[in-house]
């Protein structure tokens, strides 16, 4: 069960995973509507617009989530969140130890919400092995959720197949989000080891479900939205 009472088409975010603003727009366009909550990330932070992007979803109305994945000294991390409450932004995510989620937790401000990745949905075990890590992927999310959560982050990004663990042994108030979100009948081979349906991961325990290529390579991208929106809301309900 889900913890936190959200509307259930505000589940759904869109990852714009284009090469350009421009092509992103295109693709919000022709979603329209039924698009409520979209996320930019790296890829567009390196072609022109990417502000200007955010800043159109925003005259929008739509919820933006910055995937940035800050990772960089506790006093630049903060000054970018500073940056990132000023323009609306409603979800940052950063990738760094402790002073620097206290140091994001503490600059965020105007309702943006701070998330901490856990671990990457394109590792799995042998990933972490090769890193050097002695735990498993389960261990290592749970430690990340409870050490941002204490650093006054509002949440994590985390597969959906560790977000049951994190429900179990973490507060209600811990925001989940979770990418690699497939539908049944698109099994997408690609660079996502750990990935599960929507309803699955609802199940789970996540409240917001991140889905990229599986909307943006559908013929009628509006359609999977609304497949996607429709099944969240019955798994929610």
């Amino acid at each position: 069960m889900t913890r936190l009472a959200i509307p259930a088409h505000e589940r759904l975010i869109i990852a714009l995973d284009l090469a350009t603003a421009d092509a992103a727009l295109a693709l919000v366009q022709r979603i329209g509507s039924a698009g409520h909550f979209y996320k930019i990330g790296l890829e567009l932070l390196m072609a022109p617009g990417f502000f200007d992007l955010l800043d159109t979803l925003k005259r929008r109305d739509k919820k933006v989530f910055v995937d940035l994945k800050f990772f960089d000294i506790p006093e630049t991390v903060a000054r970018a969140i500073r940056n990132l409450s000023e323009r609306g932004a409603d979800f940052a995510t950063l990738h760094g130890n402790q002073t620097m989620m206290e140091a994001a937790a503490q600059a965020k401000s105007n309702g943006l919400k701070v998330l901490a990745v856990t671990a990457l949905t394109s590792l799995d075990q042998g990933d972490l092995d090769d890193m050097g890590f002695a735990c498993t992927i389960a261990d290592l999310v749970l430690s990340r959720a409870k050490r941002s959560l204490s650093a006054g982050c509002d949440g994590v990004v985390s597969s959906g197949l560790e977000v049951q663990r994190l429900r179990l042994e973490a507060p209600d108030k811990l925001i989940c989000v979770t990418p690699g979100i497939r539908p049944i009948a698109n099994r997408v081979e690609g660079d996502q080891k750990r990935i599960m349906t929507a309803t699955q991961a609802i199940a789970a325990g996540s409240d917001y479900l991140v889905v990229g290529r599986p909307i943006r390579d559908a013929a009628d991208p509006r359609h999977m939205v609304e497949t996607l929106q429709t099944e969240i809301a019955a798994a929610t309900a």
